[in-house]
């Protein structure tokens, strides 16, 4: 009887021990949040009463949007409602009474995708991109690709945070996805 017992416990221990798969469904990425802006970015712009200021300005790598009249205004890390307001203190400081602007996302900034994918590099962007989404931008998978998870490296606030994601994980714009080869 007692062996039967040892018996049991050395088939349920192996058992109990697949269940767990050792993976965290947290990520120290961010998945929601309000978009801000970046190098790389084009603004669309409106000055209402003003069409010769209205109009698409890219956002530089120092993050700044050259503006008449205004110069350099720096947008980095600001939603586009706070790039609006940005741009329309800088207008209302000495050259409109009180200026109306609003501004959106014309183009996003690209994404970039290496590794084991057919054809790795920088493709543009489109809001609500998953990891799946962006493979299949690249061409799709190597023959030798993990199919099953990927490490992408995005930059939240001053540092570049690298996680380890499922398909379904959404991306930003800038990230950087890196699918690995697999080892069997």
């Amino acid at each position: 009887m007692r062996w039967l017992q040892l018996l049991l416990v050395l088939l349920l221990v192996p058992l109990a021990a697949c269940s767990l798969s050792g993976r965290s469904n947290s990520y120290p990425l961010e998945v929601r949040g309000p978009y801000t802006l970046d190098g790389g970015d084009v603004l669309r712009v409106t000055v209402y009463g003003e069409d010769a200021l209205s109009k698409t300005y890219k956002v530089d790598d120092a993050g700044t949007v050259s503006f008449p009249l205004v110069g350099p205004v720096n947008v980095r890390g600001l939603t586009v409602e706070q790039a609006a307001g940005a741009i329309a203190a800088g207008l209302a400081n000495g050259f409109m009474r009180s200026p109306n602007v609003a501004a959106e996302i014309d183009t996003y900034r690209p994404f970039f995708i290496q590794g084991a994918v057919k054809n790795g590099g920088q493709f543009p962007y489109v809001s609500g991109m998953t990891v799946r989404a962006a493979v299949s931008t690249a061409g799709g998978y190597s023959d030798t690709a993990n199919r099953n998870r990927v490490t992408i490296y995005r930059k939240q606030g001053d540092q570049m945070v690298k996680s380890t994601v499922d398909l379904d994980f959404p991306i930003f714009p800038g990230d950087t996805i890196v699918v690995a080869e697999r080892w069997l």
